[in-house]
């Protein structure tokens, strides 16, 4: 029987180059590499009930005639949205394996018990995958958005406020904070705009719209590079499609 095979080496994914230039993820019986005898070949059900597989190779695969190595990030341009999110999952759950193989009360080996859970072979204490919960936050004055670059972006564009939600917090309570600590301003009728996993490593963006309520601007210089209020028509270089930064941006800027 066929399978999509998710195939990882660090970070980077597996897919097939085909004649016309498209790439997409390997779609046969066996798996497309060789699989030593200490592999953990996942099964993994997606939502529309199709089943995948998925395993971490430790070395990349190069100079091979049909399949090619390219991170994650970057397979968002060569995949369909849904196999975009599939090899988001099986990433998640790779990172989720690496990380869980001992128990942490007891110290004994973890087992996998179910597709996504695992219990302790010692003391029966069960795990899941978990999400780190983060918010990201539209601010709006005006004509104007209120746009950041983070000290940890890659390359020189700006983005939206954004940080990860605190024990004891609501979503909007972690919105108003991470906005009044990285910015200084106060804001107003805050919305929910949206979600979309995040698989780097194992993360959940939640995506919300606000209004700028009054205060000075000032960033907070161990996250921000730098900052400020930009004009719909005058937005300097934003984030990629992949991410709900763009999204919330791009609804912003269809109301203009």
């Amino acid at each position: 029987m066929k399978h999509h095979w998710f195939v990882f080496c660090q970070g980077d994914l597996l897919l097939e180059r085909h004649t016309d230039g498209t790439y997409d993820v390997p779609y046969q019986e066996e798996p497309p590499t060789e699989v030593k005898s200490w592999t953990m070949v996942h099964d993994l059900t997606m939502p529309d009930g199709e089943m995948v597989k998925t395993y971490s190779i430790d070395y990349p695969v190069s100079d091979h005639p049909l399949y090619e190595m390219i991170g994650l990030r970057q397979s968002f341009h060569h995949l369909s949205a849904e196999q975009y999110v599939r090899a988001g999952k099986c990433s998640e759950i790779l990172y989720w394996d690496s990380t869980t193989k001992y128990c942490g009360v007891c110290g004994g080996p973890m087992k996998f018990h179910t597709e996504i859970s695992k219990r302790c072979t010692f003391c029966g204490k069960e795990v899941w995958p978990q999400l780190a919960t983060a918010v990201i936050c539209l601010v709006e004055k005006g004509d104007e958005v209120l746009l950041v670059h983070a000290k940890n972006f890659r390359r020189d564009y700006y983005g939206l406020v954004a940080g990860f939600v605190e024990t004891g917090e609501t979503l909007e309570e972690a919105v108003e904070r991470e906005v009044r600590e990285e910015t200084g301003i106060s804001i107003r009728n805050i919305r929910y705009f949206g979600s979309q996993p995040w698989p780097y490593p194992c993360g959940l963006m939640v995506g919300f719209t606000a209004e700028y309520e009054g205060g000075a601007l000032h960033l907070q210089r161990s996250e921000l590079s730098k900052g400020g209020w930009y004009r719909y028509d005058a937005l300097p270089e934003i984030p990629g499609k992949m991410s709900i930064a763009r999204q919330l941006i791009d609804a912003w800027l269809e109301k203009r």
